[in-house]
């Protein structure tokens, strides 16, 4: 993704920069213009949703009402999280985008937990699909308190 020219080749005069592959294919041509990589929105937020999620202080990924209704659906599919609720990202040919939505626990200080998370996803998303993370916007918007129960816990019950 960067252009690097060689003082021995005479500076830009590098064929693959900037240009359409033209004339010969094969075994002497470089990989990197033997075709096109896209890279789904989806994928780019699984990897920033499991990034966040190892940062120590964070409880849990998304807004109210998609926790709650995360959890049911968690329940229904047998028990598999959706790694990316609570993450929204916009992909584009070179830079990609990244909103979080997340629940800290009590007692982290937020300012720290923010910076540990961008630098988590930062060097996440840029080390698996190469992409230029050009923002990641947190909006933290519940403190899970040590006494809360969690959304697994219901099913404990009283009767076993």
């Amino acid at each position: 993704m960067s252009d690097i020219s060689s003082p021995a080749s005479g500076g830009s005069d590098s064929p693959t920069v900037g240009r359409t592959l033209t004339g010969r294919t094969g075994p002497g041509t470089a990989p990197e213009t033997r075709g096109r990589t896209t890279i789904a929105d989806s994928v780019v937020e699984k990897i920033a949703g499991m990034a966040t999620r190892e940062v120590p202080g964070i409880h849990s990924l998304g807004g109210g009402m998609a926790r709650t209704l995360g959890a049911v659906t968690d329940k229904v599919s047998g028990g598999r999280p959706n790694v990316s609720r609570g993450v929204k990202v916009e992909v584009g040919e070179r830079q990609a985008a990244v909103d979080l939505d997340v629940v800290v626990e009590y007692g982290v200080p937020i300012v720290d937990i923010s910076a540990d998370v961008r630098t988590s996803v930062i060097t996440a998303v840029e080390g698996m699909t190469g992409l230029e993370v050009v923002e990641v916007n947190i909006a933290v918007d519940d403190v899970h308190l040590p006494d809360e129960e969690d959304d697994n816990d219901e099913d404990a019950g009283r009767v076993q």
